[in-house]
Formats: structure tokens, C-alpha cells, sequence
């Protein structure tokens, strides 16, 4: 598969197969042979410039949504399944992973699900004791990483509930109006419920009691956490038939992965409404992607602008493509999704070298990074550490640094690029995704070794590793 050619032969096919039509009668529309189409419907010929073109003319699609590398994610989880060992005796190149990714999506997803099974299996057999084995410390499944690759996989876009939750904040006047003021008035002129304290004994960001209709929320939260857990509360009483539809659609196997996956809608929903898409991109453009000044203008978290800025993925009128995360002390990665190349590690710490890390040494400041990863590509990364907390003094604080960034070509969307010298490449730090699966064979803060190399042992020389990857 030549670099620069275009094979979507997948995406192509189900555009001819949404508009009801042959292959002869689709060839004619857009002006090629059948035999053509059929070549690239079955990924045998690259499209053309010009075929795309009128597929976008004829279609009212966007040439970024069908020509993008919507497979990123879906290769790059793939190639870190087959990284384990277990597949030693198969290295498939990158034009053999790009032909199942692209023409048998279904199979790489099979084959991902099959893979995190043996991974949860071994790793549980790994940890038993008789003691666990008593306990059956491990039998629960864990639904979060299902939950969290159905965000992933729908690149954390969710058209019903963004388009819906669009329509509400035109009609309340967000964001012109005071979020949290127009939300409470809403819940209490549509649903009659009423907005009270909660006890501070209850220990509760949100507590709903449908016989009262009363809708009790911390009273030492943040503002923008009292109008988020309002915004979801919307989401329960307004939209539970749209979510219902989206979950069906998900095919989860557990009824935990079900649960978990309608608190994550209803979170989209909140976040949505909040921050509604058009006025939001519109924002984010004049504003350069300023999270501090975005927060501000919309009553919003520097995490709820940052998430936010992740799922602008409407066909037509996407955001810059972005990524991310937000890590524990540990190097947890608790939120993730990447719209970029990027694509984070769905097993393991992230990378030592990331700015995220160094987040948690300046409180209070937006820290920014120009980083290198091993395939060459290039990347803008800013990172902030971010509390949460309520109580006072003596209760306890949840630290986490949230990170956002964009593959260089876009940087100068973003104010933080300024002064950054983004054409010396000595300017931007080697990072990895991960070390189990990090090609780079010299770097001081690799943990672990990568999976898939042979490692030499020199018992008359140590350098940084005790070991040389070869």
C-alpha cells in the first residue's frame, strides 16, 4: 500500500449501500466505470482526487470525514494486541494490519475483545493465592473498558445526544445566559423540581429524590460541577428513550457494561449542554483554544472545556483533531480519546517523558511540550494539574493532571503554540506511547521492556538498563 494513496473501499461501499444504489448506477453518478468501483470498493485501487471530490459534491459529505484516518485507533489497538507475546510467532507488517483495519473492522475488533479476555484471564491466574481463590477476589467483570472502547470506537462522538442537547441550550439561551441559573429554572418550570442542599454529611455531588421532586447537590462543589450534575439530571428525565437506543445499538455483554455506558451518555449530554457544539467551535477558533479564557466565557472546568474540545466530530464542522487524557499520580490514564494520530495505550502507565507527569510539579500552571513519538510524527501537548474536592480543609483532595494537544500541523490553532519554535527538531522531546511497546532502545525512563525485542545482557558493561534491546 503506496504512502499518499487512499484506499476506503469500506466507506465507500457503505455510502453506495445508504443510498440504495447499484454498483452501475453509483459508477455513472460519479462519473467512473463499474469495474472501477468494484476495484476500489474492494481496496484493489486507491480513489482519486477527483472521485473524491464529487463524492463530497454529490454526497453534501465532508472530504476530511470519509479521507481521514478514522482507522488510527482501531490499527493502533490492534498492533498493541499482537505486540504481546503470545503472538511471538506472527509479525504482521503495517500494509497487512491496514488491510484488515480498513476491509474487516468487524474481525479486528474480535480480535481486540478475544485479545483483553486472555489478558484479564492471565493476569487474574497471575495474582490468585489461595487466599483470593477463597474470596474469588477477581470474579467480577469489569465493564469500564468496554464502556470506555465504545467512546473510543464511536469516536466519542454521539450525534442524537449532541444534536439534542444543542437544540435545549438554544432554546434556554445558553451560553448567553448563566448555565446553572437557566438549568434550574428549566428543571423547575418543565419537571417541577426544585434545586436544595444537600447535607454535608451525605458526601454526594448529586442525590435525586423523584418522590419530593427535589434535586439535592453539594453545596461546596464548584459552580461548574452544580450545573454539570443539573445538566445530567436533564439527561435522565428528558432523554432516557434516546440513550436506551444508543446502548442497544452498543451490543454490550454485561449488564454492568450497560449501567456504566448510560452514566457516560448522560455525562456526554451534560457536557454537550453546557457547552454547546456551533457556539463552542466557534469559541475555540476566536479564542485559539485557550482553555483558561474558554472556561471562563462558558462557566465551565479547564477538564469539562478539554473533554469537550475531544468530541468535536460532527460530520461537516469538525474541531481541530485532538487528544485527551486525564491522569493519576500512579500514571493511570482515567479519561482518554484521541481525534489525532495519537493514540494512547490501552494497557500499562503512559509514557515518564510526557508532560502530563511534570504536571503535578507546577500546580496552578499550564505547562506545555513539543514531543516526537517513534513513528516520526509530531505533536503540541499543554498539561495542567486539576483538583477535586469539597469540604474544607481536612477532606481529602483527588489530584489529576488532565493533558490536550494536536498533531504540529495545526498548532497554530492554539495560543500556546506562540514562541515555540516549531521547525527546529531538536526542540521536541522523544516520547512513547508506552513501554511495553516503545521501539526507542535508549531511553533513561524506560520501566519495562518492550515485548517484542530480544534483549542482550554485556555482564562486563551497564549503561542506564541493565539489558540492550536489540
Amino acid at each position: 500500500m503506496a504512502a499518499g494513496k487512499l484506499f476506503i473501499g469500506r466507506k465507500v461501499r457503505e455510502l453506495r449501500e445508504g443510498s440504495k444504489a447499484t454498483q452501475a448506477a453509483f459508477a455513472e453518478r460519479i462519473g467512473i466505470s463499474a469495474s472501477y468501483l468494484n476495484q476500489i470498493e474492494n481496496n484493489q485501487r486507491p480513489v482519486s482526487a477527483s472521485v473524491l471530490l464529487t463524492l463530497a459534491e454529490n454526497f453534501k459529505i465532508d472530504i476530511g470525514s470519509i479521507s481521514g484516518s478514522d482507522s488510527d485507533r482501531l490499527l493502533s489497538a490492534l498492533s498493541e494486541a499482537l505486540a504481546d507475546p503470545v503472538f511471538d510467532a506472527y509479525s504482521p507488517s503495517l500494509q497487512e494490519l491496514k488491510l484488515v483495519t480498513q476491509n474487516a473492522p468487524g474481525f479486528a475488533h474480535a480480535l481486540i475483545a478475544s485479545h483483553q479476555a486472555y489478558r484479564r484471564n492471565s493476569e487474574q491466574l497471575a495474582s490468585f493465592d489461595d487466599h483470593m481463590v477463597r474470596t474469588n477476589a477477581f470474579s467480577d467483570p469489569t465493564p469500564y473498558d468496554e464502556v470506555r472502547d465504545f467512546f473510543h470506537f464511536v469516536d466519542n462522538y454521539i450525534p442524537e445526544l449532541d444534536l439534542a442537547a444543542e437544540l435545549l441550550a438554544n432554546e434556554l439561551g445558553i451560553p448567553d445566559r448563566d448555565a446553572g441559573f437557566a438549568l434550574s429554572n428549566h428543571l423547575e418550570n418543565r419537571h417541577g423540581i426544585r434545586i436544595l442542599r444537600a447535607e454535608p454529611h451525605e458526601d454526594v455531588l448529586r442525590r435525586y429524590d423523584g418522590a419530593s421532586r427535589a434535586l439535592f447537590l453539594n453545596p461546596y462543589s464548584a459552580v461548574s460541577t452544580r450545573t454539570f450534575q443539573m445538566a445530567f439530571q436533564i439527561a435522565a428525565l428528558e432523554l432516557e428513550s434516546e440513550i436506551e437506543a444508543v446502548v442497544r445499538r452498543a451490543n454490550f455483554r454485561t449488564q454492568g457494561s450497560v449501567d456504566i455506558c448510560k452514566i457516560g451518555l448522560r455525562n456526554y449530554f451534560a457536557g454537550a449542554l453546557m457547552l454547546p457544539y456551533q457556539d463552542f467551535l466557534a469559541t475555540a477558533e476566536e479564542l485559539r483554544h485557550d482553555l483558561e479564557l474558554m472556561a471562563t466565557r462558558f462557566g465551565a472546568s479547564l477538564e469539562q472545556v478539554s473533554h469537550r474540545l475531544s468530541t468535536l466530530q460532527r460530520p461537516g464542522r469538525k474541531g481541530v483533531p485532538v487528544f485527551f487524557a486525564r491522569i493519576d499520580r500512579a500514571g493511570n490514564i482515567t479519561k482518554r480519546h484521541s481525534a489525532a494520530k495519537l493514540q494512547f495505550a490501552r494497557f500499562g502507565a503512559a509514557c515518564p517523558l510526557w508532560n502530563a507527569h511534570q504536571a503535578f510539579e507546577t500546580p496552578g500552571r499550564i505547562i506545555r511540550q513539543l514531543a516526537e513519538t517513534p513513528d516520526g510524527a509530531r505533536y503540541l501537548s499543554v498539561a495542567t494539574e486539576i483538583a477535586k474536592g469539597s469540604g474544607g480543609f481536612n477532606a481529602p483532595q483527588r489530584r489529576y493532571a488532565i493533558t490536550l494537544g494536536c498533531e504540529v500541523g495545526y498548532a497554530k490553532n492554539f495560543v500556546y503554540a506562540d514562541s515555540l519554535d516549531l521547525s527546529n527538531r531538536a526542540a521536541f522531546d522523544p516520547i512513547g506511547i508506552s513501554c511495553r511497546i516503545c521501539e526507542r532502545t535508549s531511553c533513561p525512563q524506560r520501566a519495562v521492556p518492550p515485548l517484542k525485542s530480544r534483549l542482550t545482557v554485556d555482564h562486563q558493561r551497564r549503561g542506564i538498563l541493565p539489558y540492550q534491546i536489540s
